[in-house]
């Protein structure tokens, strides 16, 4: 075995996460060992438990890591006009999921079941991404219906997007446009339920 690297604290944290967050979008939570997670980062079972008290504390701080950069993606330039800002908005998000397609997976299919933390973590970003799509379109004091039509227009995102990294059939762009699409004939629907 090589000799371990001394690495700085927020490195090894890093690291850790990365190497945590690829075991666990390949694996189910309970076949993700700790000791392999270890040796893979070339650490003791201790080192990697002084970062991380538990297995689950490990994968809570993915999914946080995870919602945190996902959530950094989809806030555009609020100079922008509202419907531009939606495509951006729409667009980092799908640009996020390209790019970090087994940490999103991790973000929404992976789990410990119904973990109230974790699923916390995963409904603060969809709140915040209804809350953000809301602002951008004008509508921070929507009806209830279109509140209510935007949070399933988010699940019909998530649905979308996992399918996606799946069946890459589309190209990012054309799915951006038709995601927004959707979302503006949502909120006109909405409009007419007042």
């Amino acid at each position: 075995m090589p000799p371990r690297k001394r690495l700085e604290l927020e490195e090894r944290r890093a690291q850790l996460l990365s190497l945590a967050s690829l075991a666990f979008s390949a694996k189910s939570y309970d076949d993700v060992s700790v000791d392999e997670l270890a040796q893979a980062a070339q650490v003791s079972k201790g080192l990697l438990y002084h970062y991380f008290p538990s297995k689950r504390d490990l994968y809570i701080a993915i999914i946080r890591e995870g919602a945190e950069k996902l959530t950094a993606q989809t806030v555009p330039d609020p100079e922008l006009p509202p419907r531009d800002q939606v495509f951006v908005g729409v667009d980092g998000y799908l640009r996020f999921v390209q790019e970090n397609s087994a940490m999103f997976l991790t973000l929404l299919q992976g789990g410990i079941g119904r973990d109230h933390e974790v699923y916390e973590v995963v409904e603060q970003v969809r709140r915040r991404f209804v809350d953000l799509t809301l602002e951008r379109i004008g509508h921070a004091l929507a009806s209830p219906a279109q509140r209510t039509l935007v949070r399933g227009w988010v699940g019909m995102v998530e649905a979308a997007s996992v399918d996606w990294v799946a069946h890459p059939s589309v190209s990012r762009a054309d799915l951006t446009k038709l995601l927004v699409k959707t979302l503006l004939y949502t909120l006109q629907i909405g409009a007419k339920a007042r």
